[in-house]
């Protein structure tokens, strides 16, 4: 049997760490290089016990983790990783630093060696740039942690052997990983879609749409995403985190989609950032208070709820309040998708404040509801009121009770808090497909697998209808004056030819 090539993995932090580990599960001889002692004595110790807990688990044999672990060789001198077959370079988001370290590798490994770099969004074009051979890298972009995040993302710079990537298909697969092919912009598709979850969530926040511990729940359990924004950030870290979006941002022109929240550099400038520092948006540790939030509390009685006679996005809804016994009647008055309670008409945000809408519509008294990933299901949902609906709220706060739901009070902000993410979501999805002739199912599965969302933004679009996202993008743009909003046109193709944004 042939023997698998060596592994020279460059930089001994998580991510280095954790592909290296990877490499040596599947069999191959692995080089750990770092010129810090003291970072490779972290990343072995963070190795043997991530093995230690799968022998625990059941899942690895005493045997097993002694071999893992005996392929591994830490290395403080370049010259131990020389004659390795792949290269795969893992160090600090800096394209100079990028590029030195691979000039410097490149004369110890044969003129094949794979030239590898698991950037996050930096231009693998520009990486290779620096190189002799600039055909034989690539972008061979884990997500942490390396070893149980499924997907891969393989990005060819403009001078990239066709053969390389072809290899690195291969070698995905041998690693148990799903390979998706990106493409060499900012961010590639992981990092380049998933912008708008934080940045919209840092406009909420400036915007007092609500606390930050409400915005997360929201999106964790309306939206159906595994970490709310914020949680998410603090897991990450905002220095990490930020570095990526301000790579973005320069690599785009300096386009406002992508601007840093003034609210995140300030966090990075005070130290704050997230788990690894003890303190982020939110306290970590021992003593930290879990942080909590505040809903309506429900009036005392189920009043009765009225509702349009085409429901629409609110059908679930409706069917869940009528099993949970609340009563429930038909208003032949009442437009499509909208229920009433007291004076009230409740209806589903279109990207508007209640205010302007409710001028628009003559209905003084306006809620307006936040969407969810299923509203039959949802534990939780949002909402915003003008003043003349708020002595009803507490009244339709007792009827989504009855039914398992908590109402959280929304300030009046555009697009609310769900939706306003999901069609930026979904907006920034679309973007990346116009432009760059990424295949709508590469975009969904990489961003199911690379971020764990619920649901692949395009498929997302389609189940909101094109002409619902990019109805509330346009009034989203109409409040802000902003370009961040504008329209991907693959959205507006879809909007107006029916074709599914995710097809």
């Amino acid at each position: 049997m042939t023997a698998l090539p060596r592994v020279w993995v460059l930089g001994a932090g998580s991510m280095g760490a954790g592909i290296a580990q990877l490499a040596a599960q599947a069999g191959h001889d692995v080089c750990l290089y770092d010129a810090q002692a003291p970072a490779l004595e972290r990343a072995l110790a963070a190795i043997a016990a991530d093995l230690d807990g799968a022998v625990s688990r059941g899942k690895l044999g005493p045997e097993r983790r002694g071999e893992i672990l005996g392929r591994i060789r830490p290395a403080a001198d370049l010259e131990a990783g020389r004659g390795s077959g792949i290269v795969v370079e893992a160090i600090i988001e800096d394209l100079g630093a990028k590029q030195d370290l691979l000039r410097r590798v490149e004369p110890l490994v044969a003129d094949d060696t794979l030239l590898l770099s698991n950037t996050s969004s930096l231009s693998v074009t520009a990486i290779a740039a620096a190189l002799a051979r600039p055909q034989r890298v690539a972008g061979w972009h884990f997500f942490n942690p390396a070893v149980r995040m499924k997907l891969v993302e393989i990005i060819p710079g403009m001078q990239t052997d066709a053969a390389v990537i072809d290899a690195l298909r291969a070698l995905s697969q041998s690693w148990g990983k799903t390979a998706v092919a990106a493409p060499n912009v900012p961010g590639f598709i992981v990092n380049r879609v998933a912008r708008p979850y934080y940045a919209e969530a840092w406009r909420l926040l400036a915007e007092r749409a609500a606390p930050a511990p409400a915005i997360d729940a929201l999106l964790r359990q309306a939206g159906g995403f595994a970490l709310g924004p914020f949680e998410l950030m603090d897991l990450i870290g905002h220095d990490v985190n930020l570095a990526v979006t301000e790579s973005v941002f320069r690599a785009t022109g300096f386009d406002s989609r992508y601007a840093p929240a003034l609210m995140q550099q300030e966090l990075v400038r005070a130290g704050r950032l997230g788990r690894k520092s003890g303190h982020g948006v939110y306290r970590h540790g021992r003593e930290a208070a879990v942080p909590g939030f505040a809903t309506v509390a429900p009036a005392f009685g189920i009043p009765v709820v009225r509702h349009a006679a085409v429901p629409g996005l609110l059908e679930p809804l409706l069917e869940r309040l009528r099993s949970a016994g609340v009563p429930v009647e038909p208003d032949s008055w009442l437009p499509d998708e909208t229920l009433a309670v007291g004076d009230s008409r409740i209806a589903t945000t279109d990207g508007r404040t209640a205010a302007h809408r409710a001028a628009v519509e003559s209905q003084p008294a306006l809620m307006l509801l936040d969407t969810a990933l299923d509203l039959a299901r949802t534990p939780l949902l949002g909402a915003a009121a003008t003043a003349a609906a708020t002595p009803d709220r507490a009244a339709f706060a007792a009827a989504l009770d009855a039914a398992g739901v908590r109402l959280v009070e929304l300030a009046d902000v555009a697009g609310l808090v769900v939706m306003r993410v999901v069609a930026a979501l979904v907006n920034e999805a679309a973007d990346l497909a116009s432009w760059n002739a990424v295949a709508a199912a590469d975009i969904d599965l990489a961003m199911q697998l690379g971020t764990a969302y619920p649901r692949g933004p395009l498929a997302w679009g389609r189940s909101l209808g094109a002409a619902r996202v990019l109805t509330v993008l346009r009034h989203l743009s109409d409040h802000y004056g902003d370009a961040r909003y504008r329209i991907a046109p693959r959205l507006s193709e879809s909007r107006w030819s029916g074709a599914a944004l995710d097809a």
